[in-house]
């Protein structure tokens, strides 16, 4: 009788988010948060018994919250986790990480910068808590942990995966509150996909990524204070003046597209260049290039390339560690 082969093993990190909590009952999708009752990795993978058909999964637990209050420090403690993991688990094929989906896009993009590990790290959440009327939670779990065991999955970064899409994490946002389909790469589209037979790839990033980049979230003793300004009509500039009054070191224009402030809002970012400000412009609109242009170039300011403001400030804020250089920021906006 041929021995069957053994199930990859999968750590789980669970932080939280929609994906961990109760509601009041089925029909109770909207509100549930009121009610402050979150589950820990443990009980989340408990839900999810199929889980044991397709790998062993390790829990690994973290702190339960909702995704608005994730930031640099749990970010560092994933980082550290995941680190952890790799050391404490034999053969570990790949991680998994739940999250709340309001800024998973952002921890994704942070961690795909900053992580050490070379095994596939895979962020998920959802859209519908775990008590709601069709939660989308345990198949969301099922087919990322079938990516972050699948070979194809190594070296691209961190990924993402809900409603059945595999996303880079520099490319992918939220895109819609309620529905299910909310997590988008505008410009790309999917990496691929977790179909019911096996998970699929039909492209792969270019920009480095995490292992191979060359910071470390873990090691970090903090990130430097960088802010995004949001245009608007009328915008005068008033924002970004607080800004550098409290602090910051960057600031992130996030401008009409395809890429540029208000007149005030120039005069005010020209004024923050000149007293040693990383200024990068971006765009609101979540889709396409920010060229570096004559102005752009005469004034000091640096291009987003495509990313969205808010993950320019976590790139702008990775790179203000390393160098205050602007021509060494401008090479890591266009390597990352």
């Amino acid at each position: 009788m041929t021995a069957t082969a053994p199930k990859p093993k999968v750590a789980f990190i669970g932080t939280g988010g929609t994906m961990a909590s109760l509601g009041r009952d089925p029909l109770d999708i909207q509100d549930y948060g009121v009610l402050g009752k979150v589950m820990e990795a443990e009980e989340i993978l408990a839900r999810v018994p199929e889980l044991a058909m397709v790998a062993e999964v390790v829990a690994r637990p973290f702190s339960a919250l909702i995704s608005s209050r994730i930031g640099f420090r749990k970010w560092q403690g994933m980082a550290r986790e995941c680190a952890r993991a790799v050391a404490e688990i034999p053969d570990l094929a790949g991680i998994v990480i739940g999250h709340g989906t309001s800024s998973l896009e952002e921890t994704a993009y942070a961690l795909s910068l900053g992580l050490r590990v070379a095994v596939p790290v895979v962020m998920v959440g959802a859209q519908r808590p775990a008590s709601g009327l069709s939660t989308d939670m345990p198949m969301n779990l099922l087919n990322a942990v079938r990516t972050a065991a699948s070979p194809e999955a190594r070296g691209l970064g961190v990924l993402t995966l809900l409603n059945d899409e595999i996303h880079a994490a520099r490319d992918v946002s939220k895109t819609s509150t309620w529905r299910m389909q909310t997590f988008r790469t505008p410009d790309f589209g999917a990496l691929g996909q977790a179909d019911g037979d096996r998970v699929v790839f039909y492209r792969k990033p270019l920009r480095r990524a995490a292992p191979d980049t060359e910071f470390d979230l873990a090691g970090l003793a903090a990130l430097p204070r960088v802010d995004i300004a949001y245009s608007h009509a009328d915008a005068d500039g008033t924002a970004i003046r607080a800004f550098v009054a409290a602090g910051a070191r960057g600031i992130v224009s996030a401008g009409f597209a395809p890429g540029a402030p208000t007149p005030a809002e120039a005069e005010a970012l020209a004024e923050a260049v000149k007293e040693g400000v990383a200024v990068v412009q971006s765009t609101r609109v979540g889709s396409g290039r920010v060229v570096r242009g004559h102005r752009m170039r005469e004034g000091g300011i640096l291009a987003a390339d495509n990313l969205t403001p808010q993950k320019a400030r976590i790139l702008l804020a990775y790179a203000l560690t390393v160098t205050r250089d602007p021509a060494e920021i401008e090479r890591i906006f266009a390597t990352y």
